[in-house]
């Protein structure tokens, strides 16, 4: 397999639009890197320049040794698997499978080998004498995989490739891709993957690390903890997590941070120094309803209640401000038939508080 690497990657279209903004990356040999940002962010574009199916307008892509810049898809070593599962309606499963090794004259013995390892490796043995008609969503995609598998590409690409399927079917996918990865490198045969996707539950629970995109620019490189954890803007801050973020424009004041008339302290040494207008941000997992050693208390009034099964999503407004908090069912379930307007006391934790600049770049004031 091989590492990726981007150099200054720029995308002019001839209309004059940069989509992407000198890009500089290394996915590593045998790597599951997740390309994921909003819809325009460009990780779609940055794949197909990857996989050779849009031009680069300036800078280097190395997929190993090679600079492939100006070489054919087919002569850059990747499989791409699309969002549309795109499988020959007239051939069966094996005969899709197949195909490329065909057209590559592969020796028979080996193109059958190739094609029953990976038809085994996504437990599909049974489909091999189907045709796609006969195929639900999640078999079709697997045999869209599975034609990527017997290429043996030195790099996987995945286009949003879960996308088209339901919510139970994108879950089984995701742990069926994630096990394939993980499979693949203990059989001695890693497999360098970019996987594009705008479903942040995809890019946390699949990605060894995360890109964040935004405007065609990287916002964040990291592993999923530290995204969550330690976000270096206010972007990644608000993009990462469900519920996202609650972030607050507000004053900042020595160790304190406003909220309406409240001052609110921040945890002693975390921050960098700074005063004037910034950015407070609190998860809603991090707002609740029971004290703690370092939480604040905070007169709110309820707007609605989400009961999400283990967890009730409170939504409230305190000093004029919107906010979201996550609670556990039992601790939840007595405010389910509150009248909007209810008044409630919320802790915020104040020990899990973040602090990015005002700005719209909102870079993080982490010590």
């Amino acid at each position: 397999m091989a590492a990726v690497t981007l150099s200054k990657i720029e995308k002019v279209y001839p209309n004059g639009f940069k989509a992407v903004h000198g890009v500089d990356l290394e996915v590593k040999d045998g790597e599951f890197m997740v390309f994921v940002g909003p819809s325009g962010c460009a990780k779609s574009t940055l794949l197909r320049m990857v996989a050779g199916l849009e031009s680069i307008s300036g800078g280097e892509l190395r997929i190993g040794n090679r600079a492939v810049n100006d070489l054919a898809p087919k002569q850059r070593g990747i499989a791409m698997v699309f969002q549309n599962y795109a499988l020959y309606p007239h051939m069966t499963v094996y005969e899709n499978l197949a195909f490329g090794l065909r057209l590559a004259k592969t020796p028979k013995a080996e193109l059958d080998q190739r094609v029953r390892h990976a038809a085994t490796l996504l437990e599909m043995e049974h489909l091999l004498e189907r045709y796609p008609k006969q195929l639900s969503g999640g078999q079709a995609q697997r045999v869209a995989v599975g034609r990527a598998i017997v290429k043996k590409p030195e790099v996987f690409l995945f286009d949003e490739p879960l996308s088209n399927l339901d919510a139970k079917l994108r879950a089984a996918m995701r742990v069926r891709l994630t096990e394939l990865h993980r499979s693949l490198r203990e059989a001695g045969q890693p497999a360098t993957t970019i996987y594009v996707t705008h479903d942040q539950t995809e890019a946390m629970t699949m990605g060894e690390r995360i890109c964040v995109l935004k405007g065609g620019v990287i916002q964040q490189v990291d592993t999923p903890t530290a995204l969550y954890e330690r976000p270096a803007n206010a972007f990644v801050a608000g993009f990462i997590g469900s519920p996202e973020m609650n972030l607050f424009q507000t004053p900042r004041e020595g160790d304190t941070v406003g909220l309406g008339t409240l001052r609110l302290p921040l945890p002693a040494g975390r921050f960098r120094p700074s005063s004037g207008p910034v950015q407070f941000g609190l998860r809603p997992e991090h707002i609740g309803l029971q004290a703690g050693a370092h939480s604040v208390a905070v007169p709110a009034q309820l707007r609605f209640c989400e009961h999400m099964g283990a967890e009730v999503y409170l939504h409230a407004e305190a000093q004029g401000q919107a906010f979201s908090a996550r609670v556990p069912a039992e601790q939840g379930a007595a405010l389910m038939n509150l009248a909007r307007g209810s008044t409630l006391t919320l802790q915020f934790q104040m020990q899990h508080a973040q602090l990015f600049a005002a700005d719209e770049a909102g870079a993080s004031f982490l010590a």
